[in-house]
């Protein structure tokens, strides 16, 4: 029996893998980028039922979504006492608040006479209290009951009785998670990895907001989100990127339940590459400014490198050379179960977040941040509002998205619609999934069974 008999998941890429390359580069680099955390997981098909059964969806919307910490905004949205962000997901509606006494907290967006909802699904801005549009009742912005029209018709009303519900708050990195279980763990041990992992120059509290997209997807909040938790799909979907972009020798690591990674590296070509380059050639073929030249000795990874590091320091005022080149190059990306990915690289400084829209298995709202670092002592500027387009719209309707990495993000979600109908009319019933490249597909669905299980 050879090692693979025994070891399913040890099969890897041939070649240079994403530590080699990133170690290559000769510089010094955070610790946590080449440590490895593969995880083997097993083989069996995973059910396509899973991502369209109104059964699953509405047992993901009582033993999932308020049982997990999950990302609801921006601290710099919630500057001031009285402003707000009201958080849905599915039936789920918050209104996330700071109130007079400085303190962020979560509020069940309902009033406690009849029901109504206090705010509008997607409403956010400022209010000095939070008053019911039916019948008038009103609450401070820390939840205590401030008055009720007609107050002598309700003896039976005691104050302490009526503050309003709030869930758990935590904060990290500059975001601001809520969680509706009241035995929920401490945001901190939810985190695992990563606030040890991304601190330093990876510090989530000193990047700020330029851009912030939201799409609207015809697929599943998880299969949404899958299209992105593997390099595997590069090899098809964005077949023009295989002379610079490494696809199938990504890094895949799986930290703990709630922390998975994928690395995988650019300005090296992919291994399905057929064609042998010069370094040069690969430059020509990477989006730097017509004419880039590499230096003999140099290679089209270190130039693009400096010229990202040149670039975009000049851009944003601030000395970039003190990252590496993986740091300004390399697609570096973090999920948080259930629905977080965290890129903490610079140029491809991004956040995601996958939440169904209202009850339908088949509709997701996709967010996009886009960050830059913050200079030493530099506040943070006021939030940006959300650019929304529609299932049917293109990224590149969003103003502000650099053309290139719009029609990327088309090619990636342009698959969806596809593949959720395909769930329901294959005759196989289930999606084989690769042992390594899609081990985090597989430890997602295998995490969220442990969590409808209970």
């Amino acid at each position: 029996m050879d090692q693979f008999e025994l070891d399913p998941g040890a099969h890897r890429c041939p070649g240079p893998s994403t530590r080699d390359i990133i170690l290559a580069d000769g510089q010094d680099v955070p610790e946590a980028l080449v440590t490895e955390a593969p995880k083997y997981l097993g083989s069996d098909d995973v059910s396509y039922e899973r991502y369209y059964s109104r059964e699953i969806f509405d047992l993901e919307m009582k033993k999932l979504w308020p049982k997990v910490w999950q990302w609801a905004c921006r601290e710099e949205e919630l500057r001031e006492p009285g402003d707000y962000v009201t958080y849905e997901v599915g039936p789920h509606s918050l209104i996330v608040m700071r109130g007079e006494d400085n303190r962020i907290r979560a509020f069940y967006n309902a009033c406690l006479h009849r029901g109504t909802q206090l705010r509008r699904p997607g409403d956010s801005g400022w209010t000095p209290d939070l008053r019911c549009p039916f019948h008038g009742w009103t609450w401070t912005t820390e939840g205590a009951l401030k008055s009720i029209p007609c107050r002598w018709d309700f003896p039976h009303v005691e104050d302490a009785a009526f503050r309003l519900p709030e869930a758990k708050v935590g904060t990290w990195g500059g975001f601001v998670f809520v969680n509706m279980h009241e035995n929920a763990p401490p945001l901190e041990d939810f985190l695992g990895v990563i606030p040890d992992h991304m601190r330093d120059g990876w510090d989530m509290q000193k990047r700020a907001v330029y851009l912030h997209v939201q799409k609207e997807l015809d697929t599943n909040w998880k299969a949404a989100q899958e299209a992105f938790l593997e390099a595997y799909h590069v090899y098809e979907t964005h077949s023009q990127n295989l002379p610079f972009a490494g696809d199938a020798n990504a890094q895949y690591d799986v930290f703990d339940d709630h922390v998975t990674r994928f690395v995988h590296t650019h300005g090296v070509p992919s291994p399905h590459y057929p064609h042998a380059q010069t370094e040069q050639e690969i430059a020509d073929k990477m989006h730097l400014p017509a004419g880039t030249v590499v230096p003999e000795g140099r290679t089209a990874r270190s130039v693009a490198a400096e010229w990202r590091r040149t670039n975009l320091g000049a851009k944003w005022g601030l000395d970039l050379s003190a990252y590496s080149d993986s740091e300004m190059l390399d697609s570096i990306e973090y999920h948080l179960f259930p629905n977080m990915c965290i890129f903490p690289g610079i140029s491809l400084s991004m956040v995601y977040r996958f939440r169904p829209i209202g009850m339908d298995p088949g509709r997701t709202l996709f967010d996009i941040l886009f960050l830059r670092p913050l200079k030493d002592g530099e506040e943070h500027p006021d939030p940006v509002a959300p650019v929304r387009i529609g299932a049917e719209q293109s990224y590149c309707d969003a103003p502000g998205l650099e053309g290139w990495l719009g029609a990327t993000f088309d090619q990636d979600t342009d698959n969806l619609v596809r593949q959720y109908r395909g769930f329901q009319s294959s005759k196989k019933r289930g999606e084989t999934l690769g042992n390594y490249q899609e081990s985090r597909i597989r430890h997602f669905h295998q995490v969220l069974d442990a969590y409808l299980a209970r």
